[in-house]
């Protein structure tokens, strides 16, 4: 049974009543108060939550039942923490401090506790008002390292930088004191006069400035400092106010050391200025073409081709006549850096070019394109002569080549009929017909003479000559070149006189101009005049400034063919010019002729009418000199006295014919078809031989070498050499091998008795 309270317990238990009524009505206009705030509020007593606002509770995750009753510093916050939110409730500080919490869901974050006492009549509740800062601590940190990365540009900016206030330097980086040669304490605290060239250029450099960052809030102007050693460098400055609305806070600035570029800027303009020297004196064409294809610059070259000064047009048009950019333009990637060459016609003039496009770099950073025009017109049509000149030379070596087998085959036949013709009688009936066969074989002998003529590399030898034998010559090849249609007159004069020339260049000119003057009747047919007389020049009468008043050899050769025109007329003369077909000839044909001609001081001139036909006429001066004997004496045959004779040719036919000569003629003869055997019998015994007959075209040894191994052995052994052609080998040639005769197949009987008469004759001299 409980035992009920005296009176003095009674008493003090109404008293204590008393007193929670009245923190009731605290508490409850504390708890107003916090709902109306949106901050998170926490009536405690000692730590022991009594009351909290929704804020709070959305702040941790709780609910208010999860909260009011427990110990706020056990549930909300970190153990690491919880010590010193004691001490700060046990010292019952008032001012805000900072501390970490966490969540219902255990997330820990930053929050900022303001305290505040509030004593009732026997307790003491305390009112905490807690807000949440991980924004600003997030602002805080994001701060932080900004203030950090700009003092990390600061130092590290590749620019120089600073602040100046009224003028004074207030900071700088260490890139500008390496600029400026200065120290930080040198320059921190001066008037920022102190790194200027002059006061004037201060003075200017502050005013250019200003009234630029009054006008768009910043101001950049190129100027001159002075280093700490003197040394004058250019920097372009700019400069940002602290505060736009009051400039007098001071500005930061940048500076740039620009002395290296000013430099190449300069070398660059100079070097600009040669390119463009250069171009005016290059003779292809050339132009400077800006990236959206407007010429820049022309060089007088293009300016003539063009016949205009372009600059400011579009390229494609003015060069090509083009209304819109052309098809193999390579402007684009010229533009990126690439060196493009290439080959185009060009549809204004429809020429042939080599364009080599490439870049120019500009002083300010920009790029234009350099196009250089080469016509390849006269390249091209020297690189088609060139190979019609090749063409004809493989002619004339292989027509060599089948001289020198015909020549093979024509000795037989000229051999054999001049020993029958010697051996059947007079009245014989064979007697007619073996003449024939002679005489139709020198005449071939006599076209392959001809035919050798075109292959021969000779120099030239100047003779006194009469020109008519070769003038006749010449016209039996024509007539067995050229068809019936075309009718060859002649009228030679006997009494034209001497000339001074060399014989295979009259044939050259003769054989030229009745060549021409056939192409110009092939078609047609017609009428081929060759005249040769005598004609006397006077003063006024010369041709040329070169011609001497006299006399002169007049060679006159014309047509009844189409004919020339003026202007073709003037051009004949012209190397490699030509109205032939690229089948028919080279150009080259007319300009040879008068060269030869101008070489022995005489002149050509031409007459031609378009369907009226052509006339050329030949002068060439006359020797005023007592003429040449000429041998008139018919060549006799002279026979051996039983010398014995080495006989040396690979061709069967051929040895055994010779053999059959030499027999005939008196000689011994010892017969080899190969040059290795020739040389044995001849080492075996070499006093046995008074004279050796070799062919030049010689399998495994030809005869001038056989001839020096001979000469090794034996040097005074007389020596003939015989060739149908050869291009290795000639009569001069021949004699400085010390080989003693030379002879071009096929050889005549009566030649070669003489031939070996003069060897054996010089020998024994």
């Amino acid at each position: 049974m409980t035992e009920k309270p005296t009176y003095k317990e009674l008493e003090k238990r109404i008293q204590e009543l008393e007193r929670t009524e009245s923190e009731r009505e605290n508490i409850e206009q504390l708890k107003k108060l916090s709902y109306m705030s949106f901050e998170g509020v926490l009536i405690h007593d000692k730590g022991v939550a009594i009351e909290v606002n929704n804020s709070f509770t959305e702040m941790f995750g709780y609910t208010k039942k999860e909260i009011i009753g427990k110990d706020i510093i056990e549930l909300l916050i970190p153990h690491e923490y919880s010590a010193k939110i004691k001490e700060n409730i046990i010292k019952k500080r008032a001012f805000p401090y900072e501390v970490m919490a966490k969540k219902k869901d255990g997330l820990v974050f930053p929050i900022e506790i303001e305290s505040k006492n509030i004593t009732s009549k026997n307790k003491q509740l305390r009112v905490t008002v807690v807000r949440d800062i991980s924004e600003r601590e997030r602002a805080r940190d994001a701060l932080k390292k900004s203030e950090q990365e700009l003092k990390s540009i600061f130092r590290a900016a590749p620019t120089g930088i600073g602040v100046i206030c009224d003028r004074v330097i207030q900071q700088v980086n260490d890139r500008f004191c390496e600029i400026i040669g200065y120290s930080k304490n040198e320059l921190i605290g001066q008037n920022s006069r102190i790194v200027y060239s002059t006061d004037e250029e201060f003075e200017y450099v502050g005013q250019e400035k200003y009234r630029q960052i009054s006008k768009k809030g910043t101001g950049t102007v190129e100027t001159k400092l002075r280093k700490k050693d003197g040394e004058i460098i250019d920097v372009l400055l700019s400069s940002t106010p602290l505060d736009l609305d009051d400039l007098s806070k001071g500005v930061t600035f940048t500076a740039l050391d620009i002395t290296y570029l000013k430099t190449k800027e300069l070398d660059l303009l100079e070097s600009q200025e040669k390119y463009r020297s250069m171009m005016d004196a290059m003779d292809d064409a050339a132009y400077i073409c800006s990236p959206e294809y407007l010429i820049e610059y022309m060089n007088p070259a293009m300016v003539k081709r063009s016949n205009r000064e372009a600059t400011g047009e579009n390229c494609y048009n003015v060069i090509h006549g083009l209304a819109e950019k052309c098809s193999w333009c390579t402007h684009e990637k010229v533009m990126h850096g690439e060196i493009i060459k290439t080959e185009i016609i060009s549809p204004k003039d429809d020429k042939p070019y080599h364009i080599s496009n490439s870049p120019v770099f500009h002083a300010d950073n920009s790029v234009s394109m350099l196009s250089v025009f080469r016509d390849m017109s006269e390249i091209k049509k020297m690189e088609s002569q060139v190979q019609q000149s090749q063409k004809m030379e493989s002619i004339g070596t292989l027509a060599g080549g089948i001289a020198h087998d015909f020549n093979n085959i024509l000795f037989p036949i000229i051999g054999h009929a001049e020993m029958l013709l010697e051996d059947v009688p007079v009245d014989s009936p064979f007697k007619n017909g073996l003449n024939q066969i002679y005489t139709a074989a020198l005449r071939a002998s006599d076209l392959v003479k001809q035919i050798l003529t075109f292959s021969r590399k000779e120099n030239s030898e100047f003779k006194l000559m009469n020109m008519q034998p070769i003038v006749k010559e010449t016209l039996k090849l024509i007539r067995s070149t050229i068809p019936t249609t075309i009718v060859i007159k002649q009228n030679i004069q006997s009494d034209c006189g001497v000339i001074k020339a060399d014989p295979t260049q009259i044939h050259q000119i003769v054989m030229n101009l009745c060549t021409n003057a056939y192409h110009a009747m092939e078609d047609t047919g017609g009428e081929l005049k060759i005249s040769l007389k005598k004609v006397e020049f006077k003063e006024p009468d010369l041709l040329n400034p070169d011609m001497q008043p006299g006399t002169y050899a007049c060679l006159s050769i014309s047509d009844t063919g189409k004919g020339m025109d003026k202007e073709l007329t003037e051009k004949i003369f012209d190397p490699f010019f030509t109205t032939k077909d690229t089948d028919k000839g080279t150009g080259m044909g007319l300009s040879v002729v008068y060269g030869i001609i101008k070489n022995m001081n005489g002149a050509i001139k031409v007459c031609s009418e378009p369907d009226k036909g052509t006339e050329f006429h030949v002068y060439l001066p006359l020797v005023e000199a007592v003429k040449e004997q000429q041998e008139s004496h018919a060549k006799t045959l002279i026979r051996g006295c039983t010398e014995r004779i080495l006989l040396v040719d690979d061709e069967d036919i051929i040895i055994t014919m010779e053999k059959l000569m030499l027999e005939r003629l008196g000689y011994q003869v010892t017969s080899r078809t190969s040059s290795i055997e020739a040389l044995e019998a001849f080492r075996d015994n070499p006093d046995k031989f008074d004279l050796v007959i070799t062919d030049m075209a010689m399998p495994n040894m030809a005869g001038d070498k056989l001839s020096a191994e001979l000469t090794k052995i034996r040097p005074d052994i007389p020596i003939l050499l015989c060739t149908g052609f050869s291009e290795t080998i000639s009569e001069e040639k021949a004699a400085s091998l010390g080989i003693n005769g030379f002879l071009l197949k096929p050889i005549i009987m009566k030649d070669l008795s003489q031939r070996i008469r003069e060897v054996l004759g010089e020998n024994k001299s």
